[in-house]
């Protein structure tokens, strides 16, 4: 499998605290190097702030995200650490997701706008899904790091916030410094930050038709 050295990486070290692993992905051939090294941590320094600069450079890449008909349907609420709006998305996050999000440097509500003058918007939530795949490897590229997250209370958020008909929020994102997995105290957690990432072959997931690997 390919691992491309660490030597060889161009975008900006990620900002870590202390020593942490290295889980850029094993791939079958060379992906880029920020794709490669993007993955999903819930260790983050509680010490580290994100910039205003970084998290500008952030969603400016979601900005430019492709979308249906140039539709543009996400939308980002916006918080740093110690503000109105970090407490109100780490108020809606589950109970398991609240106990390492707090130390992230920024929370941020993605929404999908699924109307607009001229009715449904199509692929809504497919366009708030492209965008946010730009904001998490713009995050690597900064040197950060983010992680998506499913578990928030929808209902809750939309009170926070008061979000009209027709916007729905859809994906809870925390960014930040990454810390030694240490800091999330319980072993399991520690073992599962350290575990290997892994994916289904290459041959299962490209095919000519189905049951027939493409390579």
């Amino acid at each position: 499998m390919w691992r491309r050295p660490l030597a060889d990486l161009h975008f900006l070290p990620l900002a870590y605290s202390t020593d942490v692993s290295d889980k850029q992905a094993l791939t079958s051939v060379k992906i880029h190097d920020i794709i490669a090294g993007r993955w999903s941590p819930r260790a983050l320094d509680s010490e580290a702030e994100v910039s205003d600069e970084q998290l500008r450079a952030l969603l400016e890449a979601a900005r430019w995200a492709p979308s249906f008909g140039n539709t543009q349907p996400a939308r980002y609420l916006v918080g740093l650490r110690g503000d109105d709006t970090y407490k109100r998305i780490l108020d809606s996050l589950t109970e398991s997701n609240r106990l390492w999000a707090h130390r992230a440097g920024a929370l941020l509500l993605g929404c999908a706008v699924t109307r607009n003058e001229k009715g449904d918007v199509p692929y809504a939530e497919y366009g708030l899904g492209l965008a946010s795949e730009n904001l998490v490897l713009q995050a690597v590229a900064e040197g950060l790091a983010a992680r998506q997250m499913a578990g928030f209370d929808r209902a809750a958020a939309r009170q926070a916030f008061d979000l009209p008909d027709g916007v729905e929020p859809l994906v809870a994102i925390a960014v930040g410094v990454r810390a030694r997995p240490e800091v999330l105290g319980e072993q399991a957690d520690i073992e599962r930050e350290n575990a290997a990432r892994m994916r289904v072959p290459l041959e299962e997931f490209a095919l000519r038709d189905w049951g027939n690997p493409a390579f």
